[in-house]
């Protein structure tokens, strides 16, 4: 490896907006079978459903009406309420 590179002709990487970030998420079981039959039927990889159905979400700032309650022991999604998506 060289001591110095010459990046005086260097530009921003163009796909900087591109690029993807790598996490873990917790989703239900009828989640992920909605998006994976989608995916069999669109050809598009769930994966990209699920980001493509998120973004979407923020772009249109959409936000849900729900209610939550803290459970008092045991970490259960029980107590989530989805009453329906709003605008």
């Amino acid at each position: 490896m060289r001591r110095e590179y010459d990046f005086s002709n260097a530009r921003p990487n163009p796909y900087v907006e591109r690029l993807k970030q790598s996490v873990t998420i917790r989703l239900d079981s009828r989640a992920l079978e909605y998006f994976k039959d989608l995916s069999t039927r669109t050809g598009i990889p769930y994966q990209t459903l699920i980001n493509l159905y998120l973004r979407d979400c923020a772009l249109n700032k959409r936000k849900l009406k729900l209610t939550w309650k803290p459970p008092k022991r045991a970490r259960s999604n029980k107590r989530l309420k989805l009453t329906g998506a709003r605008k």
